[in-house]
């Protein structure tokens, strides 16, 4: 059973490789830079402060704690365990029919990857906290997750299997710290209703 999902993951990560061209080796390469970015998460930050307003420092911090967790349990709790080499390396069983673009791989070893445990960690945060605001935001968020995590595969450095895991990792992460920031909201929410009180029955 393994061994033959194993095999599907292969073949589908060659598959899914294997579709490229020109154009979309510099698109794809370019969606899958953390710095390309940086104007939206900005816009991101705009739209925490609009619908938070006071809590938006609390979510600035839970996303940056929520990232760090993702980060770290990706590299030492999967990479590190499972040692699953990228596809794009040599000791991968299907090193010689990848399309690697611009000669870049990454690091050794692949399951989980960290782009796609990160976008969906934020992805999912955000839809928890903010997504009910704005129409359309659940589905444009997780398709932004979704089209970073897949440039990890066309570049051929993760394989499908190693986007999926990621994706998986970083949802529960996104709901556990999502869970956490509203009990904190509350609690915020509650204290100042009694201190407001305490003070106008004075």
């Amino acid at each position: 059973m393994i061994e033959a999902l194993k095999n599907f993951d292969q073949q589908i990560t060659i598959w899914l490789n294997n579709q490229h061209t020109p154009f979309f080796d510099d698109v794809m390469f370019w969606i899958s830079d953390k710095y390309i970015w940086v104007p939206f998460y900005a816009f991101l930050v705009l739209l925490m402060i609009f619908k938070l307003k006071k809590h938006s420092i609390t979510a600035l911090v839970a996303i940056a704690i929520l990232i760090t967790l993702s980060d770290q349990f990706s590299v030492h709790f999967f990479k590190e365990v499972f040692e699953r080499f990228r596809p794009c390396r040599d000791g991968s069983p299907i090193h010689e029919m990848i399309h690697i673009v611009r000669g870049h791989c990454g690091g050794k070893y692949g399951f989980v990857s960290s782009h796609a445990s990160n976008t969906f960690a934020l992805a999912v945060f955000l839809v928890l906290i903010i997504g009910k605001y704005f129409k359309y935001f659940t589905p444009l968020i997780l398709l932004w997750a979704a089209i970073v995590s897949y440039s990890r595969v066309y570049l051929g450095v993760h394989y499908l299997g190693d986007i999926i895991g990621g994706a998986i990792l970083g949802s529960i992460l996104g709901i556990f710290v999502a869970f956490v920031f509203h009990k904190s909201r509350q609690y915020i929410n509650n204290n100042s209703k009694k201190i407001t009180g305490f003070t106008s029955h004075e």
